[in-house]
């Protein structure tokens, strides 16, 4: 893989990483449009590596909420008196809302890797999904915020979750949907989402790099994959930058639509024979 096509790849993969629009649907379309085989170990590698450089942006981005929910989950571990504190509460619902797509995602890591990755599961998620994110985003209440999340919101969100590795689901846009189901409002909803994308992405990146240094070294070349992963970085901080303050005042409709049109247009290229499935 080139420099040009690891960088266009990487700055997709960090602005779509936090929107309800699937960055692994869309770097999988991408990757079949390069010529690239999505069932090659050293392409799926890639695709859950350079996922880290948007990892490193939200710890960036939220580092003060991360420092205060650490702080308080130490403190609690510590002192129980401190265990009352809403922080100390909301860490564990994060860890706890984290390990469902964990083992989700070991349990069935085959097939995610392969089958899921055509095109035609690709395309019709992002449809399918896009249901459930209409009738989430209607039907959500929105009357409670951040202080009143607790341990089974996030169970709950996080065993939804799961549906994300299906490519075109989309990890936020399955977590935002749960959220908002139980009546959370967008932008606690979008936070949570970035919080707990952080285990998750991480544990992924750092399976693929353990299990398939030596196909990368072989196939798309480290020097891609870092490039990939430090532009999807500088996109990633980017996106969630906008997307907090675009949530506060809009609904998910433009992602919605977009998701629609973007699975109809693959599914005619598939159809026609112009754009193969794997």
């Amino acid at each position: 893989m080139n420099i040009v096509e690891a960088a266009f790849l990487g700055a997709v993969e960090g602005f779509t990483e936090f929107l309800p629009v699937s960055s692994t649907g869309h770097l999988t379309i991408l990757e079949r449009m390069l010529g690239y085989s999505t069932d090659d170990p050293d392409i799926t590698a890639f695709t859950a590596i350079i996922q880290v450089g948007a990892v490193l942006a939200t710890l960036l981005y939220l580092r003060s909420d991360i420092r205060r929910l650490l702080t308080a989950l130490f403190r609690g571990l510590a002192q129980r008196e401190q265990r009352k504190n809403s922080d100390y509460k909301l860490a564990w619902a994060v860890i706890l809302g984290s390990l469902p797509i964990g083992v989700v995602g070991l349990a069935f890591k085959d097939t995610i890797e392969t089958t899921l990755r055509t095109l035609w599961f690709v395309s019709a998620a992002l449809v399918l999904w896009s249901a459930v994110m209409w009738y989430a985003d209607r039907k959500g209440t929105q009357v409670r915020g951040e202080n009143d999340v607790t341990w089974k919101d996030t169970l709950i969100i996080g065993i939804v979750q799961c549906m994300a590795l299906i490519p075109g689901v989309s990890r936020s846009g399955a977590t935002m949907s749960a959220g908002l189901l139980r009546g959370l409002d967008r932008v606690t909803v979008t936070r949570l989402s970035f919080m707990l994308s952080i285990p998750a992405l991480t544990a992924a990146g750092a399976l693929q790099t353990i299990d398939e240094f030596d196909a990368i070294s072989h196939g798309v070349g480290w020097t891609a994959t870092l490039t990939a992963t430090a532009v999807s970085f500088v996109t990633a901080y980017l996106a969630v930058s906008w997307l907090l303050k675009f949530v506060a005042k809009h609904s998910y409709n433009v992602f919605i639509g977009y998701r629609v049109v973007l699975g109809l247009f693959i599914m005619f290229l598939l159809g026609a024979d112009i754009l193969p499935s794997t």
